[in-house]
């Protein structure tokens, strides 16, 4: 069996896997889709406390890819991208079956370990739950960030057509829990902060949703640098054909089976003006006023320019 043939078994293995789990969380009540964790709600379809625990016997690898985001920031995308560059550069398949590392049974940290170099990984956890050999390494991360009331709107929309999250009746009702940190993965802000302590390690490079859609080629060269891939002009312009968001839109049915749409929606800058009231605008100014304004990552985030009606 040839190495393509091999991938692309492997490949419908997982999409079956997804729909599988797909169906059997469309059974459940909204309680019984998420549990607790250390104060955090969690997709109970997905994760688990066991899982949680497992990982930290994962020893991180120096040339590990680990790209951090908080839920609807930009994920898929950026985990397209540098499962495309690391193809270019090892001219070879990388797995990306397994790349969330919270997500599956326990079991998966060994078939992590068993991982050929280098290996891709994505996680939406707070640091204190990322492998502690992460950091002790200085293992590179990624991370991106998205403005808080565009996050809001996709995760909405998100929520309600993917059966592992609980579904919301009204966006009035899904922004009191994503405000209140009633979502999973808790609230945006918290998550932020959190990695926020970390923005001026070496070892972390940050980026933000916003800047990827304005000045693409730009940032993908950024990607390319810090993590030492060495890509080249003509790469650099061929990842950025293949991972549009009209791209990957396109063939989301290949990479995400019939849950392709699920995972790409609009991919827009500036939609939550066509679901926020002024209060709820004025709400979130306030929380980023609290928890992130003068931060280097509130910075980051540009807020007035995005943000404000």
């Amino acid at each position: 069996m040839s190495a393509g043939t091999e991938s692309k078994t492997n490949r419908e293995k997982f999409l079956e896997e997804m729909q599988k789990i797909a169906a059997e969380a469309a059974k459940k009540t909204p309680e019984e889709l998420v549990f607790n964790y250390k104060g955090v709600l969690y997709p109970s379809s997905i994760c688990s406390e066991e899982t949680f625990q497992a990982l930290q016997s994962l020893e991180a690898r120096e040339d590990d890819l680990l790209a951090v985001t908080y839920p609807k920031s930009g994920t898929n995308w950026v985990t397209k991208v540098l499962h495309e560059m690391l193809i270019l550069v090892h001219n070879r398949e990388i797995t990306v079956d397994h790349a969330m590392l919270e997500f599956g049974k326990p079991e998966k940290v060994k078939y992590l370990k068993g991982q050929p170099s280098p290996r891709l990984f994505s996680t939406h956890m707070y640091y204190d739950d990322v492998p502690k050999s992460y950091f002790e390494k200085k293992t590179k991360f990624l991370l991106i960030l998205r403005n808080p009331k565009d996050t809001a709107v996709s995760y909405f929309h998100f929520s309600n057509s993917n059966p592992v999250l609980p579904s919301f009746s009204t966006w009035d009702e899904f922004f009191r829990a994503y405000m209140d940190g009633k979502v999973c993965y808790g609230s945006y802000f918290d998550h932020a902060v959190d990695w926020n302590k970390r923005i001026d390690d070496e070892n972390i490079m940050a980026i933000t949703f916003e800047e990827m859609k304005e000045d693409y080629l730009s940032q993908l060269k950024r990607i390319s640098d810090f993590f030492g891939l060495s890509l080249t002009e003509e790469q650099l312009a061929l990842i950025e054909s293949k991972t549009t968001f009209k791209s990957m839109k396109e063939k989301s049915g290949d990479s995400h089976g019939k849950l392709g749409n699920v995972f790409f929606r609009k991919g827009e800058i500036g939609d939550w003006r066509n679901h926020f009231t002024e209060e709820q605008s004025k709400e979130v100014d306030a929380k980023f006023e609290e928890c992130l304004a003068g931060t280097k990552l509130g910075q980051m985030l540009n807020y007035d320019k995005y943000c404000k009606f």
